[in-house]
């Protein structure tokens, strides 16, 4: 028997995450993740998840109660947002050079000042540096479904490192939709018991972890943290075809790539926004426009030969941040670029839009004026590679 309920992205989240059967959870609340970890003390609280619920004093501890369980080989889960994010950057550091396969949910959201509690990829983007691999789900069945995926691959032996599971703050977190919920036996058989080797703290078998490295040796284990995060690429490939085998759902993989085979524009972005672009991208193809969109299911590891493949033979590419690297631009589109001019001989230009930040609306028709704005630049002669900022309310800057 299927069954489907009506949830919310954080529901889906913690229903997904009882099925997965963490040890410990460690809780801290804050919007708008809360509804995650409260649901998660809801199911220990009424038996349904034997694990261990620790309702820590900040985020920062939420990510060191963690750090320990994951230390001596137990499944973890925990989840936070914005500045709870920030808070725990220390730890991010820790638990990837640990080797801890940790899953974490991110609801995405703006960091202050100004005060926001709406969504914004920058807290979510901030961390791609930390050796944690790094995903991000367009809606709320693929937020479920992504984190089962997540404990496979994060804690593949060829991987061993903690995984981030983004999701839209309110798009995605406190809307409600239909979620195909999977039977316990089919989770148990994509997701084996978590191994003890080969980084597992256990009195009859002593090891160090976190000692002091010196300069002989600490660029070798960097070395193997990116290799690890490499090894991810295959891992997350053949997890998500696996994936498909057992319940007929498939998201591609680390990208997911939508009527870009005979496009002419490819729109790039990550998460809610990709439904809105997909929508748009039909609309504009009864019109005659050859456009598709290509969505970033992972950001670390980088996507860099779907990227390629994909990109390669476009007339142009527009890139939609919600998110900036003040002083150069958006993100995503500074990597986009990066990687097109690393590996291409021919590179089509790269226009970036930085919208929506702060949870800022971007409609269809927001989306449609973008790239129809490139077509008509293209179509004089003058599209060049650059970026810009789309909406902005002139009458509030100085």
């Amino acid at each position: 028997m299927i069954l489907r309920l009506v949830l919310t992205g954080n529901y889906a989240v913690a229903y997904a995450v009882k099925l997965c059967k963490p040890h410990v959870i460690a809780a801290y609340p804050i919007t708008p993740q809360t509804s995650i970890v409260e649901k998660l003390a809801e199911f220990v609280e009424k038996g349904e998840l034997k694990a261990k619920y620790i309702r820590v004093e900040s985020e920062h501890s939420a990510m060191a109660a963690v750090i320990g369980a994951a230390s001596v080989g137990a499944r973890v889960f925990t989840a936070t947002s914005s500045q709870g994010l920030l808070y725990m950057h220390e730890g991010l550091w820790m638990a990837s050079g640990a080797r801890l396969p940790i899953v974490m949910a991110v609801v995405t959201r703006a960091i202050f000042p100004p005060w926001s509690i709406w969504t914004d990829h920058a807290d979510l983007l901030d961390q791609r540096d930390t050796g944690w691999l790094i995903s991000m789900a367009e809606n709320n069945q693929e937020a479920y479904d992504l984190i089962i995926q997540a404990y496979r691959i994060a804690e593949d032996e060829n991987v061993l490192l903690p995984i981030i599971v983004g999701l839209d703050a309110f798009i995605v977190s406190h809307t409600a939709m239909p979620v195909q919920l999977l039977d316990e036996k089919i989770v148990e058989e994509y997701l084996p018991p978590r191994g003890e080797k080969p980084y597992v703290l256990d009195v009859n078998n002593p090891i160090t972890m976190g000692n002091i490295m010196l300069p002989d040796y600490y660029m070798e284990f960097r070395y193997m943290i990116h290799k690890a995060m490499m090894r991810a690429k295959e891992v997350i490939r053949e997890a998500t075809k696996e994936f498909y085998k057992l319940t007929g759902r498939n998201y591609g993989g680390l990208v997911d790539s939508y009527r870009c085979d005979d496009a002419e524009i490819v729109v790039v972005l990550i998460g809610a926004l990709a439904g809105d672009a997909k929508e748009c991208v039909d609309q504009l193809r009864e019109e005659g426009y050859k456009v598709g969109v290509l969505r970033l299911r992972f950001i670390r590891p980088f996507p860099s030969d779907e990227v390629k493949e994909i990109l390669s033979n476009k007339k142009a590419v527009i890139v939609i941040d919600r998110d900036i690297s003040f002083g150069k631009g958006g993100i995503l589109y500074t990597e986009i670029l990066s990687e097109l001019y690393n590996n291409l001989k021919k590179i089509p230009p790269v226009r970036g839009y930085i919208a929506g930040l702060g949870g800022r609306d971007v409609s269809v028709k927001d989306i449609r004026k973008m790239i129809l704005k490139v077509y008509e630049e293209l179509e004089k002669g003058e599209l060049v590679t650059g970026y810009e900022w789309y909406g902005l309310k002139k009458e509030v800057i100085p």
